[in-house]
């Protein structure tokens, strides 16, 4: 279960990533609901680094480049992206004041894409927020098959590649099960988030484009894939 705290009336970049940095993020009940509400789960979903688990078949699709992987090219087709109704989704938590702010953290360099790409369209894609060694996935979209979780193999590979220690993706989903996510109880949680922001990472330590080949080389070794 989360604990919701009420939102401030004005929510600034500053404040949301002193948020970020004690384990609490924004939400909103829905898009066309104004107002936003602090949530800090008591289990916190986390994706582990040194841990990731890729299929084969998944690993065949990252080094075939069916897509065209690159990084922070259109924040505003992304976040429009995860916050369109998709299967199994009529609506999303992605509202007007949510768009602002992350687009805010985009232009300061505290939020970042991973986007893939399919003759010259955007057909998935994620967004998250870094802060030190810890990046906090929030949304991810997938228009193509596959095309969201390459789009999550590049962001574990560059993570990895960057000095990067916590992969927080606030809840679990069977989605993200399948690559390893556990929940770990906001104590432990607390304790890994403060060692993570504490360090120096670097999102842009590969280029923007990373060959699917190049990538699966900074997957986790004890996974066979």
């Amino acid at each position: 279960m989360a604990n919701r705290n009420a939102s401030t009336p004005v929510l600034s970049t500053d404040i949301l990533l002193k948020a970020y940095a004690v384990g609490m993020f924004p939400m909103a009940e829905s898009a066309d609901d104004p107002n936003l509400f602090w949530i800090e789960p008591e289990w916190r979903g986390v994706l582990p680094l040194d841990s990731f688990h890729i299929g084969r078949r998944l690993a065949r699709t990252v080094r075939q480049d069916r897509f065209e992987v690159v990084v922070d090219r259109d924040f505003e087709a992304v976040i429009s992206g995860c916050a369109a109704p998709a299967e199994g989704r009529a609506t999303t938590w992605i509202n007007p004041t949510i768009r602002r702010l992350y687009g805010e953290l985009f232009a300061k360099g505290h939020c970042h894409t991973v986007e893939t790409w399919l003759d010259g369209q955007l057909v998935g894609g994620l967004y998250g927020v870094a802060l030190g060694g810890a990046f906090f996935g929030e949304s991810m979209f997938s228009r193509v098959t596959d095309a969201s979780k390459v789009a999550l193999v590049h962001l574990v590979g560059r993570l990895r590649a960057g000095g990067y220690r916590l992969l927080d993706t606030q809840f679990i989903t069977d989605h993200l099960a399948q690559f390893g996510c556990i929940e770990i109880p906001k104590p432990i949680y607390s304790r890994a988030l403060e060692e993570a922001v504490q360090r120096t990472a670097d999102f842009h330590a590969l280029p923007a484009r990373v060959a699917g080949a190049d990538i699966m080389a900074f997957m986790p070794a004890q996974h066979p894939i």
